[in-house]
Protein backbone atom coordinates (compact mmCIF):
# COMPACT_ATOMS: atom_id res chain seq x y z
CA UNK A 1 0.00 0.00 0.00
CA UNK A 2 1.22 3.40 -0.96
CA UNK A 3 1.29 5.94 1.63
CA UNK A 4 -0.15 9.45 0.44
CA UNK A 5 2.30 12.62 0.66
CA UNK A 6 2.12 14.41 4.16
CA UNK A 7 0.53 18.16 3.42
CA UNK A 8 1.69 21.24 4.87
CA UNK A 9 -1.37 21.40 6.51
CA UNK A 10 -0.43 17.51 7.79
CA UNK A 11 2.65 19.02 9.10
CA UNK A 12 1.02 21.56 10.59
CA UNK A 13 -1.26 19.79 12.45
CA UNK A 14 2.13 17.42 13.54
CA UNK A 15 3.58 20.48 14.69
CA UNK A 16 1.32 22.68 16.27
CA UNK A 17 -2.58 21.23 16.80
CA UNK A 18 -1.34 19.88 20.30
CA UNK A 19 0.00 23.11 21.61
CA UNK A 20 -2.62 25.04 20.04
CA UNK A 21 -5.81 22.60 21.95
CA UNK A 22 -3.99 22.18 25.26
CA UNK A 23 -3.66 25.57 25.94
CA UNK A 24 -7.45 25.88 26.44
CA UNK A 25 -9.94 28.00 24.24
CA UNK A 26 -8.43 31.10 22.55
CA UNK A 27 -11.22 33.62 21.35
CA UNK A 28 -8.04 36.25 20.91
CA UNK A 29 -6.35 33.27 18.52
CA UNK A 30 -9.40 32.47 16.85
CA UNK A 31 -10.04 36.68 16.40
CA UNK A 32 -7.04 36.94 14.89
CA UNK A 33 -6.63 33.96 12.61
CA UNK A 34 -10.74 35.01 10.92
CA UNK A 35 -9.27 38.15 10.82
CA UNK A 36 -5.94 37.39 8.85
CA UNK A 37 -3.53 38.09 11.15
CA UNK A 38 -1.14 35.25 10.72
CA UNK A 39 2.26 36.44 11.86
CA UNK A 40 2.62 34.17 14.49
CA UNK A 41 1.59 30.95 12.89
CA UNK A 42 4.16 32.54 9.49
CA UNK A 43 7.12 32.62 12.02
CA UNK A 44 6.17 29.50 14.17
CA UNK A 45 6.95 27.75 10.21
CA UNK A 46 10.00 29.22 9.10
CA UNK A 47 11.63 28.95 12.67
CA UNK A 48 10.51 25.77 12.98
CA UNK A 49 13.06 24.36 10.06
CA UNK A 50 10.44 21.46 8.66
CA UNK A 51 9.25 23.66 5.47
CA UNK A 52 11.37 25.78 2.88
CA UNK A 53 10.51 29.40 2.12
CA UNK A 54 8.67 28.28 -0.43
CA UNK A 55 6.29 26.70 1.19
CA UNK A 56 5.65 29.07 4.64
CA UNK A 57 4.72 31.46 1.54
CA UNK A 58 2.30 29.12 -0.24
CA UNK A 59 1.37 28.61 3.22
CA UNK A 60 0.50 31.96 3.97
CA UNK A 61 -1.08 32.68 0.35
CA UNK A 62 -3.58 30.18 1.00
CA UNK A 63 -4.33 31.13 4.59
CA UNK A 64 -4.44 34.71 2.85
CA UNK A 65 -7.69 32.82 1.04
CA UNK A 66 -9.14 31.04 3.29
CA UNK A 67 -8.16 31.97 7.00
CA UNK A 68 -10.18 28.96 8.24
CA UNK A 69 -8.21 26.46 6.71
CA UNK A 70 -5.35 27.02 9.44
CA UNK A 71 -7.80 26.92 12.24
CA UNK A 72 -9.00 23.96 10.24
CA UNK A 73 -5.36 22.71 10.63
CA UNK A 74 -4.89 23.65 14.24
CA UNK A 75 -8.06 21.83 14.94
CA UNK A 76 -7.48 18.31 13.35
CA UNK A 77 -6.65 16.30 16.22
CA UNK A 78 -9.15 17.80 18.68
CA UNK A 79 -12.16 16.86 20.53
CA UNK A 80 -15.61 17.26 19.15
CA UNK A 81 -16.77 19.87 22.10
CA UNK A 82 -13.46 21.65 21.12
CA UNK A 83 -13.85 22.13 17.71
CA UNK A 84 -17.76 22.97 18.16
CA UNK A 85 -15.98 26.39 20.69
CA UNK A 86 -13.79 27.59 17.69
CA UNK A 87 -16.38 26.74 14.85
CA UNK A 88 -19.24 28.84 17.02
CA UNK A 89 -16.66 31.93 18.13
CA UNK A 90 -16.04 31.46 14.29
CA UNK A 91 -19.82 31.71 13.00
CA UNK A 92 -19.96 34.90 15.27
CA UNK A 93 -17.15 36.64 13.64
CA UNK A 94 -18.84 35.92 10.36
CA UNK A 95 -21.84 37.46 11.11
CA UNK A 96 -20.36 40.18 12.75
CA UNK A 97 -18.03 41.04 9.04
CA UNK A 98 -21.28 40.69 7.41
CA UNK A 99 -23.12 43.20 9.68
CA UNK A 100 -20.09 45.37 9.17
CA UNK A 101 -20.16 45.97 12.82
CA UNK A 102 -16.64 47.07 15.12
CA UNK A 103 -18.57 45.81 18.14
CA UNK A 104 -17.12 43.28 20.38
CA UNK A 105 -18.11 39.43 19.33
CA UNK A 106 -19.13 38.18 22.97
CA UNK A 107 -16.92 35.33 23.92
CA UNK A 108 -18.06 31.83 23.73
CA UNK A 109 -16.12 29.95 26.37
Amino acid sequence: MKAEPMTCDDYITAAFSRDFVAEGYDHDAVERIHHGVFDEWIRALAQSGLFTNHTVANAAHRWKNNPHSLLDALLADADEMTVKRYEIAWQALDRTARLGSTAPVAEYA
